[in-house]
């Protein structure tokens, strides 16, 4: 890891990036400095952006498509299903919906473009949006005032700044809940994570858990975000999760939409290590890739995923599928079990609600974003826990004071499908209050 990248890797000043009760405090008072510079010296005029009367409500949702890195397509796919779905019922309190979508190519000068067009064009919110590149895009959501609700969670920042309302536990709460599942099962855990400023933040997730499982830390192996084979990785990983006795160690792949390329590699390299398993992340595996990788015979059977939302199949997710089958039955990017899709329905079931809250009021960003921070509670049908956000949350002493939902769900790999392993979620919010953060 270079000096420059890891200077980079959280949003916060240095003089923030202390630990225990001080940072906590440091981190509220700054979350609250923000949000009054924003009202009151960044250029936010109360009412500015968006309309009232019949004016249409526009919102954005971004995600990269067609790169060489993770795409997320499903995401604004849906989006758009979503306005068709609204309008086509009435609108969001009797208004047209419009949705705004961006591809921000996985690089920091098109997320920045996607921002600035939000500005540009008069959006109240960017909505169930995935970029890996913050520290591009947020200066200028703040700049304007507009709020960033439901982000996939894969930046650092969508849980230290204050104009982002996180729906999720990001791959924090999917690591420290994997952790600490893995330490009564397995022995040494490599971890397989990208060589990524989004990357660096993962071991320690990861190591909190099995900390708290009293197991020792897992081993850091750093691969590149786009590589089209990981022999070398796979290798690494293996030697460093094989027992000197030949008992059973786990491999952790967390590398996004490569890591099915990464299983491929792995099964190859896997014949010299028999007794070696394997644990993720969802958002690293879902169906398609578990059918990829050779469905009842993937290196996954058995495996366990941890991930934010119940499996697919469960019933919460009838009225997402019901705008799906109804909007958007033929398009191939939408997939009920995408965790993307999943996250984009979640940010808008909870933008509706904002909007009714607002009892048919101007919906600005200004007044979006007033109602989250008043208390605004929100039920997603049990799909997370209520959510409500607050200036800091439990989990400030880390670096993490808009990480309000730290509940994960835990799922295995039956027969090639995925199943759930546990009924109900698993709060990870004390885990990660003892995580090793830098």
């Amino acid at each position: 890891m270079t000096g420059e990248r890891h200077a980079r890797s959280t949003s916060l000043p240095r003089f923030l990036r202390g630990t225990g009760p001080v940072r906590a405090t440091v981190l509220s008072a700054a979350a609250l400095a923000a949000c009054a510079s924003l009202a009151a010296g960044c250029g936010i005029v109360p009412g500015a952006t968006g309309g009232s009367g019949d004016d249409p409500i526009i919102v954005m949702t971004w995600a990269p498509e067609d790169t060489a890195a993770t795409n997320k397509p499903g995401m604004p796919a849906f989006a758009r299903a979503y306005a068709r779905w609204v309008n086509a019922n009435g609108g969001l309190g009797g208004r047209k919906l419009t949705v705004l979508t961006c591809n921000d190519h996985n690089d920091t000068v098109n997320a920045a473009k996607c921002a600035r067009r939000a500005v540009k064009e008069g959006a109240v919110a960017v909505v169930g949006s995935y970029s890996q590149h913050s520290e591009s895009f947020l200066p200028a959501l703040e700049g304007a005032g507009i709020p960033y609700i439901g982000g996939y969670g894969v930046t650092n920042a969508e849980f230290t700044s204050p104009l982002s309302y996180p729906v999720n536990g990001g791959q924090p709460a999917l690591l420290a809940g994997l952790g600490k599942e893995l330490a009564a099962v397995c022995g040494p855990v490599s971890l397989v994570r990208p060589d990524t400023i989004a990357g660096d933040a993962l071991p320690a997730m990861l190591d909190a858990g099995l900390k708290a499982g009293g197991h020792d830390a897992s081993a850091d192996q750093l691969a590149p975000e786009d590589a089209t084979e990981y022999s070398a990785q796979a290798e690494a990983a293996l030697e460093r999760a094989t027992h000197d006795d030949g008992g059973k160690g786990c491999v952790v792949p967390a590398l996004g939409d490569r890591t099915s390329t990464f299983m491929d590699s792995f099964r190859r390299n896997r014949e010299d290590h028999p007794a070696v398993r394997t644990a993720t992340v969802l958002g690293s595996v879902d169906q398609t890739v578990l059918n990829s990788t050779g469905g009842t015979s993937s290196p996954f059977e058995g495996a366990y995923v941890t991930g934010w939302y119940p499996v697919a199949s469960d019933s919460r997710w009838d009225a997402m599928k019901k705008v799906i089958s109804e909007q958007a039955f033929s398009d191939t990017r939408i997939d009920a079990a995408d965790t993307g899709v999943q996250t984009t329905w979640i940010a808008y079931r909870v933008f509706q609600r904002v909007v009714e809250s607002l009892g048919g009021g101007r919906v600005t960003a200004d007044s979006v974003r007033g109602a989250l921070d008043d208390g605004l509670e929100i039920s997603t049908g049990g799909l997370t826990p209520t959510l409500r956000w607050g200036f800091s949350d439990k989990l400030a002493a880390i670096g993490y004071p808009r990480l309000v939902n730290a509940d994960v769900t835990l799922q295995t790999v039956k027969q090639g499908r995925l199943a759930a392993a546990k009924a109900g979620f698993v709060d990870v919010t004390q885990t990660l209050e003892n995580a090793d953060v830098e």
